[in-house]
C-alpha cells in the first residue's frame, strides 16, 4: 500500500479548516475555570491530609 505524501497533507488541511476552533473569550473561561478547580482540588486534598495526619498522630500520640 503506496502512501502518498502530497495527498495526506492536503487531507490535513482540508480537515482542519474545517475544525470549529474556540474564540480567545471561550479559551480564556475554559482556562480560568480549569485553574480554578484544579486550586480547589488541590485545597480539598490538603485539608484532608491535614485531617488525616492529625487522626493518626492522635492515634499514635506522635507529636503534640
Amino acid at each position: 500500500m503506496a502512501v502518498n505524501p502530497v495527498k495526506f497533507l492536503r487531507e490535513v488541511r482540508i480537515e482542519a479548516g474545517r475544525v470549529t476552533w474556540p474564540s480567545r473569550k471561550e479559551t480564556s473561561i475554559t482556562t480560568a475555570l480549569v485553574l480554578a478547580l484544579a486550586a480547589l482540588a488541590a485545597l480539598f486534598l490538603f485539608t484532608i491530609d491535614q485531617v488525616v495526619g492529625l487522626g493518626v498522630r492522635a492515634m499514635f500520640g506522635i507529636g503534640g
